[in-house]
């Protein structure tokens, strides 16, 4: 596993996938990451239409023919400014729930 790339489905969604879309399979000419250019650009999670799975596939083919370093610095440094986000989100949330439920 890479630090960017296409994240990896269980093997039973690999196969389930690959019916419903004819190029699913090329995502996984690169190595699977731990975050990508579909997470950064807000393609993750469970996939409940066609066509978040469609946009998936596009934005993972789209990133393995247009590879470069610096791209996976740009999906790194974009992953560490939404999960800083995210937590900053989350953490005010919780403090605020804490001095509510105390007050």
């Amino acid at each position: 596993m890479s630090i960017v790339g296409s994240r990896p489905h269980m093997l039973k969604h690999t196969a389930e996938y690959a019916q419903l879309h004819d190029n699913y399979m090329l995502r996984h000419y690169t190595k699977p990451g731990i975050t990508g250019w579909a997470q950064v650009n807000g393609y993750r999670g469970e996939i409940k239409e066609p066509d978040q799975l469609k946009k998936r596939i596009e934005h993972d083919i789209w990133y393995t023919e247009n590879w470069n370093i610096m791209l996976d610095f740009k999906i790194v440094f974009m992953t560490a400014i939404k999960l800083y986000a995210a937590m900053k989100t989350h953490f005010s949330y919780s403090r605020f729930l804490f001095f509510t439920a105390f007050t």
